[in-house]
């Protein structure tokens, strides 16, 4: 398996913004994700690849605080900044969640209120980080949807969550990650719950983010086509250990780890 140090030859050589050291997690005292290490750079997509229940959302949740009840860093360090996250106090894990690393869920539409059109629950939720005058935020934001490829703003920002597709809905769920410009945005698989044509919107959105606001990206995928699609890098998981990490082009055409040629070999179409 590569180390972060090999890994990191593919990055040009730019800095580490976060990156975990011999994390194990745990909840209610069962260990779920052993002894894992990986680096993301500025500007680089990680891709974190593996079956259900492998660990992959737990490890990117850790990051946020967001384990909920009985989860818990039982060991090692997620560093960003300086700062170990696990310890980093709940008020300023507020303050760096949205302005700093921010989250895509599986299902966007699940975290909108169904009763509130976009416009005002995006704009809350701006106002959770500090004073917006709300004709600035609508400059801004429409600025954003437009963007991600969303032509009559208006109307969207008018709309209720039930008015848009899921696509659309997931859609607006990066954009309210994004509304802030974090310097980190973490993917829980995007487009698992989108058919095929809103995937690739999805994953040409995360482009654009990328590639414009120069975004360090970390995607949890079980899908292997979106991961070699966006991703520089790989971490491949399974049973909460990380049986490969290195250059998504590498691990894809010369797999080291026997679980990742078995991962490979079931993907229709995706050759060595």
């Amino acid at each position: 398996m590569a180390t972060i140090e090999t890994a990191e030859k593919s990055a040009n050589g730019a800095n580490e913004i976060l990156t975990y050291e011999s994390v194990d997690i745990s909840y209610d005292g069962l260990k779920v994700v052993s002894d894992v290490s990986f680096a993301l750079h500025e500007g680089e997509c990680l891709g974190i690849v593996g079956e259900s229940g492998s660990g992959k959302s737990t490890l990117i949740r850790a990051a946020m605080g967001l384990l909920g009840a009985g989860g818990l860093v039982t060991r090692g360090d997620i560093w960003y900044r300086g700062l170990d996250l696990p310890d980093v106090p709940r008020d300023e894990m507020r303050r760096i969640n949205g302005e700093e690393i921010a989250m895509i869920f599986q299902d966007a539409g699940n975290a909108l209120c169904p009763s509130r059109k976009i416009g005002d629950q995006l704009y809350e939720s701006m106002l959770e980080h500090g004073n917006a005058e709300r004709a600035e935020f609508t400059e801004n934001i429409s600025r954003l949807l437009e963007r991600l490829r969303f032509d009559d703003t208006d109307r969207i920002l008018g709309s209720y969550p039930f008015e848009l597709s899921g696509g659309m809905r997931q859609r607006i769920g990066i954009a309210s990650a994004m509304m802030m410009n974090p310097k980190i945005l973490l993917a829980d698989e995007p487009t698992s719950a989108l058919d095929v044509v809103a995937q690739k919107d999805v994953v040409e959105e995360m482009k654009i983010i990328k590639d414009v606001y120069h975004t360090s990206i970390i995607i949890v995928t079980h899908n292997i086509g979106v991961a070699r699609e966006l991703s520089d890098t790989l971490l491949v998981m399974k049973d909460g250990h990380a049986v490969e990490y290195g250059p998504t082009n590498d691990v894809l055409t010369n797999p080291q780890s026997d679980y990742t040629k078995k991962l490979i070999s079931s993907v229709i179409g995706l050759k060595r």
